[in-house]
């Protein structure tokens, strides 16, 4: 069942399980506000397991792309279109995010984008990232790190 995240009451629904539930539904809160302010986009997510093209297209890409394989299990999932771009995201029991930018036009940008929530540790298999830090009035301390796609998905 699709969840429209609220950024005004955050809320861990979904995200129970993480030993960072609150700090991640904070990120996930703040990327419903962007949405919603850039592209007046309503941000939605699922249950992994109701998503798994979705998880199984960004686990596809990272391991093509850079052979990383995430440790964690992923609690939700969405995949949204605005403005040209299709963008995936997966929410992580860790307190990472991963996000897939991928602009539909030849020639467009593509990338993938980690997010780490405030508290958590960089987990090994991003250990060669350099994070930066971002604050976020909804979810603290936001560390975030990408790189560019070459191939094509």
């Amino acid at each position: 069942m699709a969840y429209d995240v609220d950024f005004a009451e955050v809320s861990t629904v979904g995200l129970e399980s993480s030993p960072h539930a609150e700090a991640l539904a904070g990120l996930r809160a703040n990327e419903a506000r962007y949405f919603k302010n850039k592209y007046d986009h309503t941000f939605s997510t699922q249950p992994a397991h109701e998503a798994d093209d979705v998880v199984d297209h960004v686990a596809r890409i990272l391991k093509e792309e850079r052979d990383i394989v995430i440790g964690s299990p992923a609690l939700e999932a969405t995949q949204f279109e605005v403005d040209g771009v299709r963008w995936s995201y997966v929410f992580y029991a860790s307190g990472l995010s991963i996000n897939v930018l991928w602009t539909i036009a030849d020639g467009g940008k593509r990338a993938v984008g980690f997010k780490l929530c405030d508290g958590m540790d960089v987990p090994d298999e991003l250990a060669a990232f350099k994070f930066a830090r971002q604050r976020s009035k909804l979810a603290g301390t936001i560390r975030g790190s990408y790189f560019v796609i070459k191939g094509d998905y």
